[in-house]
């Protein structure tokens, strides 16, 4: 009971294990690759673009869009390479972006590209709040594929039907306010630091699309029919339901979502379904490796059993991507997960990143997967998503860089009617409806625009891939492929993991801050001096406090460096006076080691770990060690 209420207590602080271990993955530039994939999202905008626009052959487009019925529809993003805006892929990529930044903003920060991202999702949740100009009123899709389909213009030429499609009471469609109930729910905690009163707002708004999908059960496509040729909903809307509920727990640590999720979890699906797919419909996967977390997380309470369910079903669909499970996911021959032809790469990238982050949620509770084949340690499922990011970058079969823009040889003919006409900046003659098939569209030539960063379809289940126009199935790219590929980039170029993902992240703010923090009192360090005959400095800080229940508890972080010029093994510490739980370190009989996943320490490097008791702090000493 004692332990319970701890980490309970322990989610009011933002508790970060870091290792200050450069380990930079070899073979591909991580960081260039997540720069380019962020640059992607620009050239999918719809609106008026702004001044700092980077992607400079785009110009404004769809300026009328929601006039005809009465709202602001100016904004957003299309969905892939046509010119419509459909809300539930819109959505699903808004929270894969912000799950990326709550896992990894601080490597995105590292690269320079944590702004940007924040950019990314905010041009995504400043439309989706437009959409939602009511409690119970959300529009789904602006435009209509056929009449798009039928035509091959430049967004900024569009003359192509631009009707707003909406659902209410009437017309319900819980998978849709559902998921965008996820996605400002999620980006609700990506700037709850950096722009507090947009947080707030973002909240607000998830609170009342899930109230909104909840009490009025459809499926969206039963509603906006036009959507059923493009995005049909066919996994129904429980998924959505679960999905953002456990988002909304996320966000706001309300009980509420946490006991929708232990008590619809067995009706809904949440504990039945095993996956072996994940993405803008089925996102089973996705709620169950969630729920799995909020378990090692220790939050599970009274729900503990159904939610051990969930937590088997995620380590289902873990195992199915490494081969080791009941059922294992389909790959081609050089090693690509495959699940079917059309666009098969936003499988690819929404498994991996799902992959990347369990990963550090085991090692992050120490734990290991269990799969039908054994025992599996969390390094291979992170091996398993760096081998996928890889083959997406060039290590494939064909040497094929499937991100437009990444290396030398990469798709030229991308489906896409924006990069393959003329940029309206360089001739801005009006490109009629089917002029732009006759003229653009089969011209066997390289796209006149380079869409940098956009991941397209991909190779079919023998790495076969055509780069030709108007194979739509390989060469179209889609803002839900690049999402999911945003963590995953900024956690291989970040380095070794080392921090713990189950502790509660503050996504820092992006450089430059415009309102700048108070700044917060200096921490007494309390520094062990190196000497040559300790090479070794322990520097401990209480970094916060609180009161619970009249008793005063305390986070101390303590930083152990390598002060030598050799590399530290085998290093035993010795801690007395220690009354509460321990992060960072691995503790073997009566004194404390490095921690499993770190074998030595170079030179020059340091560790930080974690405790919270109600005193002063422990006394730290280092009992052992060799110099190599």
């Amino acid at each position: 009971m004692y332990m319970e209420k701890l980490m309970r207590l322990i989610e009011m602080t933002p508790l970060l294990l870091l290792l200050f271990l450069p380990f930079v993955f070899a073979g591909h530039d991580y960081n260039q690759a997540l720069s380019k994939s962020i640059l992607f999202f620009e050239a999918q905008r719809s609106g008026y673009l702004p001044h700092n626009q980077r992607v400079t052959w785009r110009a404004n487009s769809g300026l009328n869009d929601g006039k005809a019925s009465g709202v602001d529809l100016v904004g957003g993003y299309y969905d892939a390479g046509d010119n419509v805006k459909f809300g539930l892929p819109m959505a699903f990529t808004i929270t894969m972006m912000s799950w990326s930044i709550i896992e990894y903003g601080k490597q995105m920060g590292a690269n320079g590209e944590l702004g940007h991202a924040m950019e990314a999702i905010k041009w995504g949740t400043d439309y989706l709040i437009k959409a939602h100009p009511e409690p119970y009123v959300l529009y789904g899709e602006v435009g209509d594929g056929n009449s798009d389909h039928y035509c091959w213009q430049r967004p900024e030429d569009m003359t192509t039907d631009r009707h707003a499609y909406k659902i209410d009471p009437s017309n319900p469609g819980s998978d849709l306010a559902g998921e965008t109930a996820a996605a400002m729910a999620a980006a609700s905690i990506v700037f709850r630091r950096s722009n507090p009163a947009y947080s707030t707002e973002l909240l607000r708004h998830a609170y009342q699309l899930f109230e909104f999908a909840d009490k009025y059960r459809g499926k969206y496509d039963s509603s906006i029919t036009v959507a059923q040729k493009y995005y049909r909903s066919i996994s129904g809307y429980n998924d959505e339901l679960l999905w953002a509920a456990a988002w909304l727990y996320q966000a706001s640590n309300n009980e509420y979502y946490l006991n929708y999720l232990g008590k619809n979890g067995d009706s809904m699906g949440g504990t039945g379904w095993a996956m072996t797919e994940f993405g803008w419909d089925v996102k089973y996967a996705g709620v169950q490796t969630l729920v799995a977390k909020f378990l090692m997380q220790g939050k599970a309470g009274l729900h503990a059993p159904v939610f051990e369910r969930y937590h088997q079903k995620a380590e289902y669909f873990m195992c199915s991507l490494i081969g080791k499970g009941g059922r294992n996911i389909q790959k081609t021959p050089g090693g690509l997960i495959f699940r079917q032809r059309w666009n098969n790469m936003q499988f690819v990238t929404s498994a991996s990143f799902l992959a990347t982050v369990y990963s550090d949620y085991l090692a992050s509770s120490r734990g290991s997967l269990k799969c039908a084949a054994g025992n599996v340690a969390p390094s291979e499922l992170l091996s398993f998503a760096k081998s996928q990011v890889d083959y997406i970058l060039g290590d494939n079969p064909r040497a094929t860089s499937y991100m437009v823009g990444y290396g030398n040889n990469f798709p030229r003919q991308v489906h896409h009617r924006a990069s393959s006409i003329v940029s309206f900046k360089v001739d801005p003659k009006f490109v009629a409806c089917r002029q732009g098939y006759a003229t653009w569209y089969s011209r066997k030539a390289s796209d006149p625009n380079v869409l940098t960063g956009a991941i397209v379809g991909g190779p079919d289940a023998y790495d076969n891939f055509a780069d030709e126009r108007d194979n739509y199935e390989q060469t179209e790219p889609a803002t839900y492929n690049n999402a999911p590929l945003l963590g995953i980039l900024a956690r291989l170029g970040g380095g070794h993991g080392g921090y713990n993902q189950l502790l509660p992240v503050v996504v820092p703010a992006p450089n430059p801050v415009v309102a700048k923090p108070k700044p917060a009192p200096k921490p007494k360090f309390t520094p062990t001096p190196a000497t040559s005959s300790n090479p070794i400095t322990i520097e401990q800080k209480m970094t916060t406090s609180w009161n619970a229940k009249g008793k005063t508890y305390y986070r101390y972080s303590t930083i152990v460096t390598n002060k030598s010029y050799k590399t530290l093994k085998d290093l035993k510490l010795s801690i007395s006076k220690l009354y509460g739980p321990l992060w960072g370190l691995s503790k073997s009989g009566n004194s404390y080691g490095l921690p499993t996943w770190l074998n030595s320490l170079p030179a020059g490097k340091s560790i930080e770990f974690v405790y919270i008791h109600s005193t002063s702090p422990a006394d730290v000493s280092v009992s052992s060690y060799n110099l190599a």
